[in-house]
């Protein structure tokens, strides 16, 4: 696997740009949407599970379990500025993650952040 297996966020051309601060360099938040968010919940199928529970035993990196999360860190945010550009958004400020265990089935990711209107200054 390279890196890119590894990686997520936006392009170099986003029409939502997304971004962990306050604010952003340039710009001035002309129009606060609200809170958005991208969920998914994923489970972990019985091949991988067995996989990570004998990696465990000798250590090292579960690849097939990162893999699988950078793939649902992914799709939660590309669910988070779907839902953002629906509401009229052009930014997502204070952008973060929440990972959990849901119901011992699988991993609940949870994309969240507010939703702006941005204007260069």
């Amino acid at each position: 696997m390279g890196i890119e297996d590894y990686g997520g966020g936006q392009g170099p051309q986003p029409d939502v740009l997304v971004v962990t601060t306050n604010d952003v360099p340039g710009f001035r938040v002309q129009q606060v949407i609200g809170e958005v968010f991208g969920l998914t919940v994923r489970s972990r199928h019985l091949g991988s599970q067995i996989g990570a529970g004998l990696k465990s035993m000798i250590g090292g990196e579960l690849k097939g379990l990162t893999k699988t999360l950078v793939e649902t860190r992914n799709q939660a945010m590309e669910r988070l500025v779907e839902q953002a550009r629906a509401r009229g958004a052009n930014g997502v400020l204070m952008f973060r993650f929440d990972v959990t265990e849901a119901a011992d089935v699988g991993t609940e990711v949870c994309a969240y952040g507010t939703a702006v209107v941005l204007a260069r200054e």
